[in-house]
């Protein structure tokens, strides 16, 4: 019996199923054709295909009554194959919908996934007519329904926000009390192993490392390797079906869901690490597997005088055309699903830059963030950009507008250097201590602008900050020639792996220095997910393809680890308790210019911030600049205006006082000799001390060599 084909409608796109049926509708602007192919079987290339006759608006619609759920589908695209004037349409390649819900299947390098001819002297210039669709992951119609059983979101301010980046597989994939079948996927995340160990922690919202469908790269699976950060999509939609307990064909958006709802019952936000600056297509010597056969020249930027060839702003072989209003859609269209049907709580663009471009320049009022600001969805949830690319002029930061926080690199990098024992570093550290004002007050931001780290996925694990001097990236396939130089915090005379306990011991204590540093840091912290105890990737500082227990959490906890967890545990819970150690505005609403900060209270004038010397006195302009000057104090007055209310007494609970010593000898720094006795809160060189030491005016306390303090004023 001849199937029933109906006009549908152009919008939504993507397959959309209303019980009775599927509406289908694909953008392509400069297609002559458009075939929807339906599979009833993942492995067979044979498929029903059907001619798409309406086009509105250059999108391609039908609607299919009797479709049903978990039906497999692609789209074959006509139009000219013309490399030269940026257009590769190939009907012999099936297409993944951009709009997919789901995928199934995964990519067969094997298959003639190319638009062109493999071997041909005339390189991508040839046309390849060989049909792919056994080696082409297939669409699949889905359905939005699920339980979300009242889920809210926890809608944590930013200000209190504490991050956690983690990789969905790699948090669970060794997890000895999660079952084996739920290890590595979004179920195992949702366990309540998983969950409570995330509550115990403390942190407030998990960053997630990206889980839109992404592949695998020829290269590494050559070399017996996979992409494992996943920064490489293929669509925009679909939640990775490699991370689903529960099944490909679709299943995986349930689970996804379950995993969002089983975190906003304790209080966690869900944040999505997202790429929409490229996609898997790569340069023009890559495969067709989507945009490219679509419509290439609406999809990617292309070299305005010689559009065979892309414009890379990203390192990886070709650029998302944001400037493109459909691209632009898209993009929206993806958000706001993730929001209003996966109930995620915000973004982290990566290498958000790029996507900022309007001709070559990073533009901030590109049309990019006018969208996002006047998005009733999606400028309500946090948004965080990775404030570069691999352009010129790409690193941006401090330069986005109004609503987005950053990634701040250069809060990463003074920290790192300054306890590496650097001279020259303290005015700068001093901004990036109390929230960069210097970088973000000017616009009307406030601290909670700066997302505060000190190791991210992409570099060494804090455990390898302090055991390696270089990196050990031999197992990429790359012959050590990946990743950068990064910044070492190890100075010790060794490298790696040592029995030596004077060694030992001094790398724990930096690891406690760097995390008191960066939970004692106004702004939003992000802890690298096991960082807290102690994770290595011996001394893999690029481990994008080391799927496998190099990468992955490894749950066996010595002492010195479960020392190192119940650090950070307490760290992360005193932070959370006191508004001081993370205030909504910057000190006074003023910049940090070295000296103190002043203001007006009860007829007085009270002190907002103190900078110390180790003899218990203010720091001056002149030793700012002072190269030698390393060791210093911070003291955060709580006599202060209730910034968190904006009105309100003052709080008299709230001063603390931060002691920073990088140098290699153990140095005493004394105690105002006006003011309040002081309680020894936390110290890098006794972590196990369960006594809290009192030191009264002008007395001292003694810090270790390579050690900080936080101190409570008992006033």
């Amino acid at each position: 019996m001849p199937r029933t084909i109906l006009p549908g409608k152009p919008y939504p796109q993507g397959a959309t199923w209303d019980g009775t049926g599927v509406n289908f509708s694909l953008y392509s602007e400069k297609a002559t054709g458009v075939e929807l192919c339906l599979f009833e079987d993942l492995n067979s290339a044979e498929c029903e295909s059907i001619s798409i006759r309406e086009s509105t608006g250059y999108v391609w619609h039908c609607y299919l009554p009797g479709v049903k759920l978990g039906q497999l589908y692609g789209y074959r695209v006509h139009g000219p194959y013309e490399p030269e004037r940026g257009e590769r349409f190939n009907p012999a390649k099936l297409l993944i919908d951009p709009y997919a819900r789901a995928l199934a299947g995964g990519l067969n390098w094997d298959a003639p996934v190319f638009g062109y001819s493999l071997g041909d002297p005339r390189e991508d210039l040839s046309c390849d007519s060989d049909d792919d669709a056994l080696g082409v992951p297939k669409s699949v119609v889905t359905t939005s329904h699920f339980d979300w059983e009242s889920d809210r979101p926890p809608l944590t301010n930013l200000h209190d926000s504490i991050l956690y980046e983690l990789h969905v597989k790699g948090f669970t994939a060794s997890h000895p009390e999660i079952p084996p079948e739920l290890r590595g996927t979004y179920a195992g995340l949702a366990h309540p192993v998983a969950i409570d160990y995330l509550k115990k922690l403390g942190i407030t919202a998990v960053e997630l490392m990206p889980v839109h469908e992404f592949v695998d790269d020829k290269r590494l699976l050559d070399y017996g390797l996979r992409n494992y950060w996943g920064y490489n999509s293929i669509n925009f939609f679909a939640p990775a079906a490699r991370y689903s307990a529960s099944g490909r064909g679709g299943e995986q958006i349930g689970e996804f869901k379950a995993m969002v709802r089983a975190l906003h019952r304790v209080g966690i936000e869900v944040i999505l690490d997202v790429v929409y600056n490229h996609t898997a297509e790569g340069n023009q010597m890559g495969p067709t597997l989507s945009f490219r056969g679509i419509d290439n020249s609406t999809y990617y930027r292309l070299v305005n005088d010689n559009p065979r060839y892309h414009t890379d702003f990203t390192g990886t072989g070709n650029t998302l055309n944001v400037r493109h209003p459909q691209v632009l859609k898209l993009i929206m269209d993806s958000l706001r699903y993730w929001v209003q049907e996966m109930h995620v709580d915000g973004f982290r663009f990566d290498l958000a830059s790029a996507l900022a471009r309007e001709l070559h320049e990073v533009d901030r009022l590109s049309a990019f963030f006018d969208i996002i600001n006047q998005d009733p969805v999606i400028s309500q949830v946090k948004l965080i950009a990775e404030p570069w690319d691999v352009g010129e002029g790409g690193y941006q930061v401090g330069k986005f507008p109004p609503l987005w926080a950053e990634w701040n690199g250069r809060y990463r990098d003074v920290v790192r250097r300054y306890w590496k024992g650097d001279d020259g570093q303290l005015e700068e550290l001093g901004y990036r201590l109390t929230g960069s004002s210097d970088l973000y007050q000017r616009d009307g931001r406030h601290p909670t602008a700066s997302v505060n780290f000190i190791t991210a996925h992409d570099g060494f694990t804090l455990h390898d900050l302090v055991s390696y001097e270089q990196k050990h990236n031999q197992d990429n396939g790359e012959e050590n020639r990946d990743g950068t130089n990064d910044n070492s915090s190890s100075n010790y005379g060794t490298e790696g792996a040592t029995d030596d306990p004077e060694i030992l011991e001094v790398r724990e204590r930096q690891k406690r220095n760097f995390i008191l540093t960066l939970l004692t840091s106004q702004g939003v912290p992000m802890i690298c997910g096991g960082d807290e105890i102690g994770r290595t990737q011996q001394g893999n500082n690029n481990a994008y393809a080391q799927d496998s227990p190099l990468s992955w959490h490894d749950w066996n906890l010595d002492d010195r680890r479960r020392s190192l967890l119940e650090f950070t545990r307490r760290l992360v819970e005193m932070r959370r308790q006191h508004p001081n150690l993370h205030r909504r505005k910057f000190f006074q609403d003023r910049p940090i210019d070295p000296g103190t900060e002043k203001r007006q209270v009860n007829g007085h004038t009270e002190q907002d911030i103190t900078w110390l010397r180790p003899d218990g006195f203010e720091m001056n302009p002149e030793e700012w600049n002072q190269g030698w000057v390393r060791c210093i104090g911070l003291q955060l007055n709580g006599r202060t205006l209730d910034d968190v209310n904006g009105v309100g007494e003052p709080i008299r609970d709230e001063t603390f006082m931060i002691l920073l010593n990088p140098h290699h000898e153990p140095i005493r720094f004394y105690m105002p000799k006006e003011g309040s006795a002081w309680e020894v809160l936390f110290d890098s060189g006794a972590p196990e001390r369960k006594d809290k030491p009192v030191i009264g005016p002008g007395a001292f306390h003694e810090l270790m060599a390579r050690s900080t303090a936080l101190l409570w004023g008992m006033l």
